[in-house]
């Protein structure tokens, strides 16, 4: 990940593309932030238009091998966060 994006340059970002200034886009970002979290975190799901989906979903109980002794580990029921990725940024990407 040579060119990672910081939370401030995407707050200098979004301010440039907005034509507005760097306080109103940060509080966009955390706005929006909170929402997404928000949303997942009651079960729902958020779509973000040309980027992707985010989600929960539930993981059953499984069994799991612990790495340095290999012993066998029962792993409880849990829920994690999923995003699948918009075709349009995949095409992006590939073109």
């Amino acid at each position: 990940m040579a060119n990672q994006m910081t939370k401030a340059q995407l707050v200098a970002a979004l301010a440039e593309r907005t034509g507005g200034d760097k306080k109103a886009a940060s509080g966009m970002l955390d706005a929006l932030t909170g929402i997404i979290t928000e949303t997942v975190s009651q079960g729902g799901a958020v779509t973000l238009p040309g980027v992707g989906k985010i989600y929960c979903r539930e993981r059953p109980e499984r069994m799991v091998r612990n790495p340095s002794t290999g012993d066998q580990i029962k792993k409880d029921a849990d829920k994690v966060v999923k995003i699948t990725v918009a075709k349009a940024l995949k095409d992006s990407i590939n073109a």
